[in-house]
């Protein structure tokens, strides 16, 4: 499996087709609708050029995706999708633990993401791969949360308190 920066040159048909098929269970379950419904092939494209997006593909076949967006002090992890067949596999552990180390090469202190307040099975999924809830949210013109935000820290494994830390390990 190839972990590779998504580029304008891509296939963003293929990209739009894998965020479809991998939200669609949402439909119903989740108010508002996802912003993804706003989201085409050219958006798609013109984020290539402003944000870092990362698959995983096998034979030129997308199997998971992730967007990444630097802010102030936090490294934004969304549109996070693997496809049916691919999942189990470790291929969203895979793209997080590679958001982390983006996260240390550009300085920054953690992963945020955000979580409709309705899919708590991502909630799981996410306190499992070290997230934890630090808010909730609501949409514009909801008076009820409608996401949860997570964060990660992210840990420089160069730190001093760390390499202390190790050396105290050490016979």
């Amino acid at each position: 499996m190839n972990l590779r920066r998504y580029t304008r040159h891509d296939d963003f048909h293929a990209l739009h087709a894998l965020l479809h098929q991998t939200f669609a269970y949402m439909e119903g379950r989740i108010n508002p609708p996802s912003s993804l419904h706003q989201i085409g092939v050219t958006d798609l494209r013109a984020m290539a050029n402003k944000l870092e997006i990362w698959v995983l593909e096998t034979g030129g076949k997308i199997e998971a995706c992730m967007v990444l967006t630097p802010q102030k002090e936090t490294l934004y992890l969304g549109k996070l999708a693997v496809a049916a067949r691919s999942r189990r596999q470790g291929l969203a552990k895979r793209l997080i633990r590679h958001a982390e180390q983006r996260a240390r090469d550009l300085n920054l202190s953690s992963l945020t993401l955000e979580t409709r307040i309705e899919l708590i099975e991502n909630h799981a999924i996410f306190a499992a791969a070290g997230f934890k809830k630090t808010d909730e949210t609501a949409h514009p013109g909801f008076d009820r949360p409608t996401s949860i935000t997570m964060v990660n820290p992210v840990h420089n494994r160069d730190t001093p308190e760390q390499s202390h830390a190790h050396s105290k390990d050490m016979p």
